[in-house]
C-alpha cells in the first residue's frame, strides 16, 4: 500500500492538464488512509477503485470537521485552523501537520492572481477573527503582512480613524489592498466620505451576527458609492479548504489550479451539475493532509469557464447525519 510519505512527495506540482489525475490519485489515497472518509464512503457503499471520474467522487458533508477529526494518515498537527462560532456552538477544526505549507500556498495563490506581495501595502481591517484564536484568515493575512516589507501593513482592529488616515497617506508608490470582513468595510464605508479609488478593497465575507444580512450585490454596491472604487474584490475561503479563490469583481470567483467547484442539486446531494445552479462542492488538492472533496452548504452558480458565483447558504446548514458515523 502506498504510503503517506511517498504519496506526498509525487503530488505535485499542479498544473490544469494533471488536475483530475491528481484528484482521483488522491481519492483513492484518502479513501484509505482517512477513516472518516473511509467510513462515510462505506456507508454510502462506494468503492474506491470503482470511482473513475471526478463526478464519481463521493464529497464529504462540511459538517464532519466539527464533530470528526478529519486527517489522512497518522501525523501530529503543528496548528489546527478553528472557525467562528456564537458561544456553545460546535466550531470546525482542521488539523495542519506544517503551517509553512499553507502559508507559501496562499502566497502563490494570490501572488498568481495580484503579483508580488513586495509591491503591496496590505492593511488588514478583520476585528471579529482577531479577537479569537485560531483564525486560517488570521494565519494568512499576518503572513501577507510580513512579506509586503511594508511600515504601513499590518491590523487595524476598530481603530477607522488610523486605518483611514493611513489610506489617505498611499497614493503612488505600492499598490494598496485593503483586506476586510464584509460587516467592517460596511462600517468603514457608512461612516466615512472617503475616495480610496488608489485601493484594492477586498471583502473576506463575514457579516453573520453582525450586521443585518444583505446580498454581497448590495454589500457591493454601498462601498463602491461611499468610498468611491469601481468594484470589490472578493476572497473565498474557509477553515476546511486551504486554497482561496479571488473574485475580481461581480461576485466571479475564479480558481486557482489547486482548486475546482462542482454543484450538486440542492435536493440530491449525489447527483452533479456542471453548468446550473445548486450547491457547491470544492476539491481542495492542497487538502492533501486531511479531505480534499468537501461538500459545503453555500448555493451557487458555475461556469462554463470554471468561474463561480456564490448565491447564499442553505437554511438549517448543520449536516443531519453526521451522527450515523462511528467514532
Amino acid at each position: 500500500m502506498q504510503t503517506f510519505e511517498s504519496f506526498n512527495q509525487d503530488l505535485y506540482p499542479l498544473n490544469d492538464d494533471s488536475f483530475s489525475e491528481i484528484a482521483l490519485k488522491l481519492f483513492r489515497f484518502q479513501a484509505i488512509n482517512n477513516k472518516v472518509y473511509a467510513n462515510y464512503l462505506t456507508y454510502l457503499g462506494v468503492e474506491s477503485d470503482k470511482v473513475t471520474t471526478l463526478h464519481n467522487i463521493p464529497f464529504l458533508p462540511i459538517g464532519f470537521f466539527k464533530s470528526h477529526e478529519v486527517i489522512s494518515s497518522n501525523w501530529k498537527p503543528e496548528v489546527v485552523f478553528t472557525s467562528s462560532g456564537t458561544t456553545g456552538q460546535e466550531v470546525s477544526r482542521h488539523a495542519i501537520p506544517s503551517l509553512d505549507f499553507y502559508l507559501r500556498h496562499s502566497q502563490q495563490i494570490f501572488e498568481s492572481f495580484f503579483g508580488p506581495l513586495d509591491q503591496f501595502h496590505v492593511l488588514c481591517l478583520l476585528p471579529s477573527y482577531l479577537e479569537r484564536t485560531g483564525s486560517s484568515l488570521v494565519a494568512m493575512a499576518n503572513h501577507f503582512i510580513k512579506e509586503s516589507n511594508s511600515s504601513f501593513s499590518g491590523f487595524y482592529l476598530n481603530d477607522l480613524d488610523r486605518l483611514m488616515g493611513q489610506l489617505e497617506q498611499l497614493r503612488g508608490g505600492k499598490k494598496v489592498l485593503l483586506l476586510g470582513v464584509s460587516f467592517a468595510l460596511l462600517d468603514l464605508a457608512e461612516q466615512f466620505d472617503a475616495d480610496l479609488s488608489h485601493c484594492i478593497v477586498m471583502e473576506t465575507g463575514g457579516m453573520k451576527g453582525r450586521r443585518q444580512e444583505i446580498t454581497r450585490q448590495e454589500l457591493h454596491e454601498i462601498i463602491c458609492k461611499n468610498i468611491n472604487i469601481s468594484t470589490v474584490y472578493s476572497e473565498y475561503g474557509m477553515t476546511e479548504l486551504l486554497s482561496q479563490a479571488y473574485s475580481f469583481g461581480e461576485g466571479l470567483f475564479r480558481c486557482p489550479p489547486s482548486m475546482r467547484v462542482l454543484l450538486r442539486e440542492v435536493n440530491d446531494p449525489f447527483s452533479l451539475e456542471n453548468s446550473t445552479a445548486g450547491t457547491i462542492n470544492v476539491i481542495d488538492l492542497a487538502n492533501r493532509y486531511s479531505c480534499s472533496f468537501i461538500e459545503t452548504q453555500d448555493l451557487g452558480r458555475l461556469y462554463q469557464n470554471g468561474h463561480f458565483e456564490v448565491l447564499g447558504r442553505l437554511d438549517n446548514s448543520d449536516i443531519r447525519g453526521c451522527n450515523l458515523m462511528v467514532g
